[in-house]
């Protein structure tokens, strides 16, 4: 899915189409596209992509019967109780009706994998800005030709840090692509310039009265949508200046383990592995786990940034070595416990996690008392229940909600 929020650095690229390009000749230019995009990255195509201009309401209702479909009420409400619980997200937030109120607004052409077909959604200015969505749309028909993307999207659940990171390497490289394909029709490098990257990467005037859902998300949906686009894209920039052609293969066949490697290449050309981590464990004759996954570099960025410095948060997030967490519910009350554990390159790392982490709780619940506070360890209650937070080495742990 192409996001609009791109539109800033349309007027640099005039020179792509006629300002009123007409809908019904949009996609005789599909042909040219195709064979520019199989020049730069090398791979053949396999079969036309079907295509078709939809209303923003067909659009909204496909993204409603997929909500719908994805997963069971069970399995959003889940997802809902972790975010919430973590901090991500208020108390009062319906996390299904606001995904789909943001996408719609975001979308500017979407390629659907299972069906083999793409689509421009009909609100999208004619000209320029549907001829760059088009291309970024068959930039992901081609990869799904050489990598089939539902497979590779569906490795892990949705809440593993990986997913993101595969996410990541879907739409960076699709951006990184049509970025490469405007500079090879204007007469340059089939590359994205330094200077470009920076231009698209910068999302300053996102947030104003253009894009009014996106603007009142909280940070973490604002950042999670914006984040496989412009990390991924400079993800790719870096790998196809390691490797060249061959990097349009290579982070499908060796993708990155996590949203660390996206966010620092360096990692994912020199393999760093993330480190396994078990959150503290409740008994079982009183609790079952409804969610769980991994937490990793991207979301202890956001959880920090909600409550203490950009800089500050980013940096000490830079130090993530593993990080998962477990969802429980009590049984028979039915209320939800937070099961958390990080690792960290030093103790010292540690620590400050730990510091920081007091923080985001002071920072998420409207109340907490704090009854007993050691350097290691804090127990008290907040908002969800009773809470334990411990450091031991590199190693931070909490549990949240008990009762």
């Amino acid at each position: 899915m192409w996001m609009l929020v791109r539109l800033v650095l349309l007027a640099l690229l005039a020179s792509l189409a006629p300002a009123q390009q007409k809908p019904s000749t949009l996609f005789q230019e599909v042909d040219e596209m195709t064979s520019a995009l199989c020049e730069i990255t090398g791979w053949p195509v396999k079969r036309k992509v079907p295509a078709k201009i939809i209303t923003k309401e067909e659009f909204r209702h496909q993204v409603e019967s997929r909500m719908k479909g994805a997963s069971t009420n069970k399995e959003v409400h889940a997802e809902e109780v972790t975010l919430k619980m973590f901090g991500f997200i208020p108390q009062d937030f319906d996390l299904a009706k606001e995904t789909v109120d943001l996408v719609s607004e975001q979308a500017a052409a979407f390629y659907d994998y299972a069906k083999k077909r793409l689509f421009v959604l009909d609100s999208t200015s004619e000209g320029t800005e549907q001829r760059v969505a088009l291309v970024h749309e068959l930039a992901h028909a081609l990869a799904d030709q050489q990598h089939p993307l539902g497979k590779y999207l569906k490795k892990d659940s949705p809440d593993d840090d990986g997913s993101t990171a595969r996410e990541a390497v879907m739409e960076g490289q699709a951006t990184w692509l049509t970025w490469a394909y405007v500079s090879k029709r204007n007469g340059g490098k089939a590359e994205v310039s330094k200077d470009m990257i920076e231009k698209l990467t910068d999302n300053s005037g996102t947030e104003g009265t253009d894009f009014p859902v996106f603007a009142k998300e909280p940070l973490y949906l604002r950042e999670s949508l914006v984040f496989p686009y412009d990390e991924g894209m400079k993800f790719q920039d870096a790998v196809y200046k390691q490797l060249g052609r061959k990097s349009f293969d290579e982070i499908f066949t060796r993708p990155p383990r996590s949203t660390q490697q996206i966010l620092h290449p360096k990692t994912y050309i020199e393999d760093v592995k993330p480190v396994d981590v078990e959150p503290p464990s409740l008994d079982k004759k009183q609790f079952r786990v409804i969610n769980d996954g991994s937490v990793g570099e991207f979301d202890h960025s956001m959880l920090l940034r909600q409550f203490v410095p950009e800089k500050e948060g980013r940096t000490a997030a830079s130090h993530w070595r593993g990080g998962a967490f477990r969802l429980y519910e009590h049984k028979r009350e039915k209320y939800p416990v937070l099961s958390y554990a990080s690792e960290w390159s030093t103790p010292e790392a540690a620590r400050q996690i730990f510091t920081l982490y007091q923080r985001v709780m002071k920072g998420k619940w409207k109340e907490m008392k704090v009854s007993e506070r050691t350097a290691d360890h804090i127990v008290g209650t907040g908002d969800s229940g009773k809470f334990e937070l411990r450091v031991k080495g590199t190693t931070v742990t909490s549990v949240e909600g008990l009762r």
